[in-house]
């Protein structure tokens, strides 16, 4: 009765621990890293799961940042202001920024964070 027992607590846990992570979520150096392999793939690239799970990743935390600061300009406190509807980024901008972390802090920076920085130093807000 108790392998059984210890089997079913294992089995809630594993229901309570989400699948996957959230979009947004993947270390900046495990994103570079994946990114440098696919672009020495070329063209092939495209055809990669990794390329789509390079691009839900940025999308993903493009879309949560800016559901937070919908948040903050309603609260009058906004982290920056980029123009209505989709911000101009491409994947060079994005990389970009991750490439400006300095290589220790990568493993413990998110692409949200980059995302959400890129954000920021593109489209600071004007003094008020």
């Amino acid at each position: 009765m108790k392998p059984i027992a210890i089997a079913a607590a294992a089995g809630l846990l594993c229901l309570a621990m989400p699948l996957t992570a959230a979009p947004g979520d993947m270390t900046v150096a495990t994103f570079l890293s994946k990114a440098d392999a696919l672009r020495a793939r070329g063209p092939l690239a495209l055809m990669s799961s990794d390329y789509s799970l390079l691009k839900g990743e940025v999308t993903g935390a493009a879309q949560a940042y800016r559901a937070r600061l919908r948040g903050e300009q309603a609260a009058g406190r906004p982290s920056s202001c980029p123009p209505a509807g989709r911000a101009p980024f491409n994947s060079d901008d994005v990389i970009g920024q991750m490439r400006t972390y300095p290589v220790g802090a990568r493993g413990q920076t998110t692409v949200a964070t980059a995302v959400a920085d890129l954000f920021r130093n593109r489209y600071p807000c004007p003094a008020r």
